[in-house]
């Protein structure tokens, strides 16, 4: 791409017919804008005003003649408006109810400020157990993942979480939340696909991604609608697999190797924040297709329902997700729809052995449930391994949650 500045190459830098079309509108304003005669109706109403001023001046003249004494109250001239003496009074007026008024009306504004809680019906949507982008005790928020870690996140002070800091003592605390952390890279073209098409693209991966991990519906354990309606219905076998998992989950036909769900009659989530951290890639695909990768973590507080409501764990779940996008001008498929290649995952503080399609967090206070684990010990939070290469069948210990 050549960096020379417009104009450089000796070619003119506004094409002729913009350049006509410029002309013709500047010479129509200024056409618009030259001085015109007066009509002669404009004349006659000159002349009327002009005579009104002078008799209204010859009667001022022999009322002054005449030593006239206005009246005492006279009504504002509506020409004039109020006297400036009394607009002075009635600044004066102002400033000494602000001054009255000032000091508690700050006052207020900076307990508001400095708790928003306080106002009625919380109009900045805070609820309890959520915690704030940045905190005191936290740290600012990470930057936004670009390329895979080297090293797992350092351990930080060793805290048990509480349901008013329920990401305390986790690496996640200081990780964005939600859906806004799931960051979709910027498009370009790629192979016959637009820059629209790959926008498209990326966009429904993000959308799969919050539909399976992140809407409400789905972490209460219902149908992840959210999640399935992204999918291209026409790929082979994909959906009528997830409803066979939905409907008779067993270990090959397990939900949660997708779909992050939890027993609503078990286990509760605290607040409503999930931590969430990752990046997405793409790149050209076989067939003129777009292939995208997606290597995503979510960290989940949560309580028993029975038991000691307050008890707060927490289950992590790393997911790795490569999605196809083809062009539907050339290819049998739904316009807008992506689908799904290959699917990984890796799941911190849940039952081994159970595939009732949920999650089952343990909790400290209670017996542990499932089999016991025989898998290696391992960090959730290691993000600089990759998921594939250390992935193991059988279900493992967790070295923190």
């Amino acid at each position: 791409m050549s960096d020379k500045q417009p104009g450089e190459t000796g070619e003119p830098t506004v094409p002729d017919d913009v350049w006509e079309r410029f002309a013709a509108d500047s010479e129509r304003d200024i056409r618009d804008s030259a001085p015109k005669e007066p009509s002669a109706r404009a004349r006659m109403v000159t002349e009327r005003l002009r005579l009104q001023d002078a008799r209204e001046a010859e009667r001022a003249a022999r009322r002054a003649a005449r030593k006239e004494v206005r009246p005492a109250a006279q009504p504002e001239g509506w020409r004039t408006g109020p006297a400036w003496r009394e607009m002075d009074g009635r600044s004066a007026r102002r400033r000494k109810l602000w001054a009255i008024l000032g000091i508690p009306l700050a006052v207020a504004v900076a307990v508001v400020a400095m708790k928003p809680s306080l106002l009625p019906g919380n109009p900045f949507g805070f609820s309890a157990g959520s915690t704030s982008a940045k905190s005191p005790s936290t740290g600012p928020t990470l930057p936004a993942e670009t390329a895979a870690p080297t090293a797992p996140p350092s351990a930080p002070d060793p805290q048990s979480p509480t349901r008013e800091r329920p990401f305390a003592g986790s690496p996640a605390e200081r990780w964005a939340t939600g859906a806004p952390a799931v960051v979709v890279p910027e498009a370009t073209p790629v192979g016959s696909l637009t820059k629209e098409q790959v926008a498209t693209a990326l966009r429904q991966t993000k959308n799969l991604l919050v539909g399976a991990n992140l809407d409400p519906a789905t972490l209460r354990g219902e149908r992840p609608e959210a999640a399935i309606a992204v999918l291209d219905p026409k790929q082979p076998h994909m959906v009528d697999d997830i409803d066979r998992m939905l409907r008779s989950p067993d270990k090959k036909h397990d939900p949660v190797t997708l779909f992050s769900r939890f027993d609503p009659d078990e286990v509760r989530l605290v607040g409503h924040v999930v931590k969430t951290r990752g990046r997405i890639t793409f790149k050209a695909g076989k067939d003129g297709s777009v292939a995208i990768h997606a290597d995503y973590t979510f960290v989940y507080p949560v309580s028993p329902v029975d038991g000691n409501a307050d008890e707060v764990t927490r289950t992590i779940v790393r997911r790795v997700l490569d999605v196809i996008f083809l062009d539907s001008r050339k290819f049998r498929v739904t316009p807008g729809k992506v689908m799904i290649r290959q699917y990984d995952q890796n799941i911190g503080n849940s039952a081994c052995d159970v595939y009732d399609g949920f999650l089952h967090p343990q909790f400290d206070s209670t017996a542990p449930t499932g089999a016991p684990p025989t898998g290696p010990t391992t960090d959730p939070y290691d993000r600089s391994r990759d998921l594939s290469a250390s992935h193991r069948e059988d279900c493992g210990t967790v070295s923190r949650t």
